[in-house]
């Protein structure tokens, strides 16, 4: 598989300010297929949108709520970025946001490959895709992810009121998280107690119900690009180094040895590798950025600096998925720019 020389086509955090109306938010650098939003300032819930469930229906982070319809919500794919109405937790007039985006593979297709009709839209260079199916009458069920390789994370729920279920490799696949929850890792079937394969996932009827549309989002890590670990905590403010084999532009974190929150970190917003009003958001929360310094990005990982439990609590696993800013080399093996 290549190497991406350059992470930004493929996924990018945009920051932009509310107009309170209609708004084109441009410079994002290709046509998203699943947007991740939050008003910054105020304790609005996180909103996720993609290109398979279309505009206008938004889940969220931080709730079990089901799917929300509303035209005022993001209501355009484009080519640079994505178009937003007038609600709050999009545009609110002078209201700071982040836009985190992730390219996939455009509008879909049909997918056979598991044991329940799919339709997906597979980006398998970077190693993400979007899937939407409908549960079975019980028990188990397989889908297919279109990457060629077995996903190292999975994340799905039904758009109907339901907890997300988050599958991490560095967990085992015998062992969930819920985005929406602080809660520890449990054993529990929601994966099957099956790893992903080079084509499917597996996944279970018991947490998210029989017969029910679901969305799943599925990552395979790409060398220079993306990486799916883990780092085991010291309790102290010079915390552990974890190696990505890039500078990061985007990190979701969660301690998954005890209930804490859920933490998410980026190149654009202040936060890291300073002590200048550090912002820190959490997706399980509706919560405005907290001042937090927690991490330093640097060119070819990330150094936790906080004895704060939910990132480094001693003794605990923390998990996190981490997107590149850049990789440390290219194709050929050749240098890359780390700053």
């Amino acid at each position: 598989m290549a190497q991406i020389n350059k992470p930004n086509l493929h996924f990018n955090t945009k920051l932009y300010t509310g107009n309170g109306g209609t708004q084109a938010v441009t410079g994002v650098g290709f046509q998203p297929d699943w947007v991740w939003i939050k008003n910054r300032g105020v304790a609005e819930s996180h909103v996720l949108f993609d290109v398979l469930r279309g505009v206008q229906k938004a889940l969220n982070s931080d709730s079990s709520s089901a799917e929300a319809t509303s035209s005022n919500y993001l209501t355009a794919f484009g080519t640079d970025g994505f178009t937003v109405g007038a609600s709050g937790l999009v545009n609110d007039n002078s209201n700071t946001y982040a836009s985190w985006n992730w390219k996939a593979g455009g509008s879909g297709s049909s997918n056979s490959d598991g044991s329940l009709s799919a339709t997906l839209s597979a980006n398998a260079t970077a190693g993400f895709s979007v899937s939407t199916f409908t549960t079975p009458g019980s028990g188990t069920f397989t889908v297919g992810h279109g990457l060629g390789v077995a996903p190292k994370m999975v994340m799905y729920r039904p758009t109907g009121s339901s907890s997300w279920q988050v599958g991490h490799d560095s967990l085992g696949w015998t062992n969930f998280l819920a985005l929406n929850n602080t809660g520890a890792s449990a054993s529990n079937t929601a994966f099957g107690n099956t790893a992903p394969t080079t084509s499917v996932w597996t996944g279970n009827t018991a947490n998210v119900g029989t017969n029910a549309p679901c969305v799943a989002y599925c990552f395979s890590e790409i060398k220079g690009y993306s990486k799916f670990g883990k780092s085991i905590g010291n309790g102290d403010t010079n915390g552990p180094y974890v190696y990505t084999g890039f500078k990061p532009a985007f990190v979701l974190a969660k301690n998954s040895s005890i209930s804490d929150w859920w933490s998410m970190f980026d190149n654009k917003r202040l936060g890291f590798n300073s002590s200048d009003s550090p912002r820190l958001l959490f997706p399980n929360a509706n919560s405005s950025e907290s001042n937090s310094k927690m991490l330093d990005l640097t060119s070819n990982g990330f150094k936790i600096r906080s004895s704060n439990t939910g990132i480094n609590g001693n003794g605990n696993t923390t998990i996190y998925m981490a997107f590149a800013e850049n990789p440390i080399v290219g194709t050929n093996n050749i240098p890359a720019t780390a700053g």
